[in-house]
């Protein structure tokens, strides 16, 4: 649950700091004075789009940060497998947007992706705003409903694996026909150019190879002249003889090395240089002679690379690497072309295999959900007669879809009529506004406890609600609101305000810095107060103030 909200800076609020408590709590406020504000906070708090414009004007960046209580709601999976550090008593959810429009999020201190961050917010917090009422028409929210209720989570898993793996074996399957088709009426074409490589066997960097050999047999003269001077320059006899001298200086310091230490350790560097050199020649004089030119062979190599430079130009190609790997893409369509029935036919026996299982798994999951449709009819008749509505229908129909989707065979459609005359009709055409809130109130507590969602925020769920219906939609969320559950209603009604085991209010107040929107715990003569304006307007009456005690000594009354 919401422990504690900070937020700073964002939009009309410069700062503000709250503790919520557990059960069933109410917020309520004039209009305009910044619940919708409050409310975004929160969102962007839990993940949902940033946006630069709602950093307070003068500031250069909002903060807004909740600490939540997670005991008792198995979240330290989603630590762990996000390797964040977990404390089931107090885990603090931060999101920062500067002015550039820079957003950073934080779990516990540890820098998180906006993605982690919508996914844990989803787990913590349920915020149901008035526009959220449209799902009821969405047929994916049907059946997700259903689905939640079922608790067959792990047959879906199964499914949605199952799928998959179909999915993937027909996609493998499409391609390999049409390759093998594109192949037929290219054969000629695939063969020809693929026998055009393969003619000349080709080698992974012959390329280079032939180039470097092709330089020395062209230049072989030079490169002899070159290496025999080299090895003239260094050992050319015993007057200009490198080598020799070399050797000479380092027998003269070891003669004087017994008086002079300084002089070892020089002799011996020279040795070193000498032994190296020595090296040098013998290797320069090796190299002459395997030098050696062939006008047949540099003909031969010239042929050769022409025969490469052709079919890189033709083929686009800038590498033999290149050209063998076209070369193994037309030999893997020419061999589609000459085996590819029996992987074709193999391919397709596995697909049929995947299909037989996900049909299964299917035919599971439909039995499964229509077991939960026949509770959930029966559940949520039984809550929105309560709520007022003692003459509805409300079935759910199926039908079975022309090919598997990621979600299964079934399509549903909540049908609905708030009266015996009516026909059955799909619930969103048909049910009106204040009906639309009733059905949504009631499947948000009947889904509630599957979930496991810790908060459950109402945002004037209640609208177009009054009287004795305003006071049921109140308990219905009284109790929903346990001590392991937090419930928050925003409301414009005295009776379920009154109905809140706490109570705050939002509220503007004009400061220095200009307006700002701030919330309040009240306390009980502040509840009473709060509550009598809410019934009776700006002019307070005694009569209002009896009323409104009236309704707080009946809150616990169910």
């Amino acid at each position: 649950m919401l422990k504690k909200l900070q937020i700073y800076n964002y939009a009309l609020i410069e700062k503000l700091e709250i503790d919520f408590s557990s059960g069933f709590s109410v917020i309520t406020g004039e209009t305009g004075t910044g619940k919708s504000v409050l409310l975004g906070a929160i969102s962007m708090m839990l993940g949902q789009r940033s946006d630069a414009k709602m950093v307070r004007e003068g500031a250069d960046k909002c903060i807004i940060e909740g600490c939540f209580n997670l005991e008792g709601h198995n979240l330290k999976s989603f630590f762990d497998e996000n390797e964040l550090e977990y404390d089931e008593c107090e885990c603090i959810v931060r999101r920062e947007v500067s002015v550039s429009g820079r957003s950073r999020a934080f779990v516990n201190d540890t820098p998180v992706a906006v993605a982690q961050l919508k996914e844990l917010g989803n787990r913590l917090i349920d915020i149901h705003s008035q526009h959220q009422n449209l799902l009821l028409g969405n047929k994916d929210f049907q059946l997700n409903v259903l689905d939640t209720l079922s608790h067959k989570s792990t047959v879906l898993e199964s499914y949605s694996e199952l799928y998959n793996d179909y999915k993937e074996q027909k996609r493998e399957l499409e391609r390999l026909k049409r390759e093998q088709e594109e192949g037929r009426r290219n054969e000629d074409y695939l063969r020809f150019q693929l026998g055009e490589i393969e003619r000349l066997e080709l080698h992974d960097g012959e390329q280079e190879e032939l180039e470097e050999e092709q330089a020395q047999l062209l230049h072989a003269e030079d490169i002899q002249t070159a290496l025999y001077s080299a090895v003239n320059l260094l050992d050319g006899g015993e007057q200009q003889s490198i080598l020799n001298a070399l050797r000479e200086a380092a027998n003269t310091l070891s003669r004087i090395s017994h008086h002079y230490k300084a002089a070892e350790e020089i002799a011996e560097r020279l040795e070193a240089n000498y032994i190296e050199l020595k090296d040098c020649c013998s290797e320069m004089f090796r190299r002459v002679e395997r030098i050696t030119y062939s006008p047949e062979r540099l003909d031969a190599v010239t042929q050769r690379l022409s025969a490469i430079y052709d079919l890189q130009k033709k083929h686009a190609a800038g590498s033999v690497a290149e050209l063998l790997a076209l070369a193994e893409k037309w030999r893997a369509s020419v061999n589609l072309i000459d085996n590819g029935e029996f992987e074709i036919m193999q391919l397709e026996k596995s697909t049929a295999q995947t299909y037989k299982k996900l049909a299964a798994v299917a035919a599971e999951l439909t039995s499964a959900r229509k077991d939960s449709a026949a509770s959930l009819k029966k559940e949520i008749t039984a809550i929105l007669v309560t709520l007022g509505m003692p003459l509805l229908r409300f079935e759910v129909e199926f039908t079975v879809t022309p090919e598997p989707t990621a979600t299964g065979c079934d399509a549903v459609d909540f049908l609905f009529s708030a009266n015996s005359i009516s026909p059955l009709q799909p619930l969103a055409e048909v049910a009106s506004g204040g009906e639309m809130a009733r059905v949504m109130l009631a499947l948000k507590s009947l889904i509630a406890d599957n979930r496991q969602q810790p908060t459950l925020i109402f945002d004037e769920i209640d609208t177009g609600i009054s009287g004795i219906l305003a006071e049921r939609m109140g308990r219905l969320m009284q109790r929903m609101g346990c001590s392991d559950r937090q419930v928050i209603s925003i409301t414009h009604l005295p009776q379920v305000a009154a109905l809140g085991e706490s109570h705050y209010k939002v509220y503007k107040e004009e400061t220095e810095k200009g307006t700002c929107t701030n919330i309040v715990a009240l306390n009980d003569d502040e509840r009473v107060r709060e509550i009598a304006q809410m019934m009776s307007g700006e002019e307070l009456t005694e009569a209002a103030f009896n009323n409104a005690k009236l309704l707080l000594n009946n809150r616990k009354t169910v």
